[in-house]
């Protein structure tokens, strides 16, 4: 059974996930099976609650551009607006985003900044990149995606779509 939090292949039967611990589900459906009001209010109500423990620094986000928030990990609660063209994360002293954790790779990740909006990029880490729970090579961003790094869990926010909902 796969992990939907890191994607670790658990034994038949696992309760729990031998990789991160988070509790499997015994509900074989795929995630892209939940109908799309789920979703889409499970998502609001993620960013509701954003909003309540970030208060005005999301309402001060600019249209269009992007924020993480770390959600899980040493510096929970940290942001990190994504302002420049490329965004690196990673365990190395130098890295724009520093995750300090032996799960991390020192380059272990990048964000870039395009006009049609953010793609994160796995950049041949031993661990790997996960957005929403599936293992990426290279994927865009869009409001509300979980990113996992190491141990670290981020959610990636993007000024101005509080006023779209």
């Amino acid at each position: 059974m796969r992990c939907r939090r890191c994607g670790h292949e658990n034994a038949a039967g696992a309760n729990f996930c031998s990789s991160c611990g988070a509790p499997l589900s015994t509900d074989v459906r795929s995630v892209d099976d939940e109908p799309e009001t789920t979703t889409s209010l499970a998502l609001i109500e993620d960013r509701e609650v954003l909003a309540a423990e970030l208060g005005d620094l999301l309402d001060g986000l600019p249209d269009g551009l992007g924020m993480l928030v770390v959600r899980r990990g040493p510096n929970a609660g940290s942001t990190f607006v994504l302002e420049a063209a490329t965004t690196t994360l990673g365990r190395h002293p130098e890295s724009d985003i520093f995750l300090d954790d032996v799960t991390v790779s020192r380059r272990h990740a990048t964000i870039d900044r395009r006009p049609d909006g953010y793609v994160i990029a796995d950049a041949d880490s031993l661990n790997g990149t996960y957005v929403d729970h599936e293992r990426i090579e290279r994927t865009k961003l869009r409001d509300m995606r979980e990113i996992q790094v190491g141990r670290f869990v981020l959610t990636f926010v993007l000024g101005g779509l509080e006023s779209e909902r």
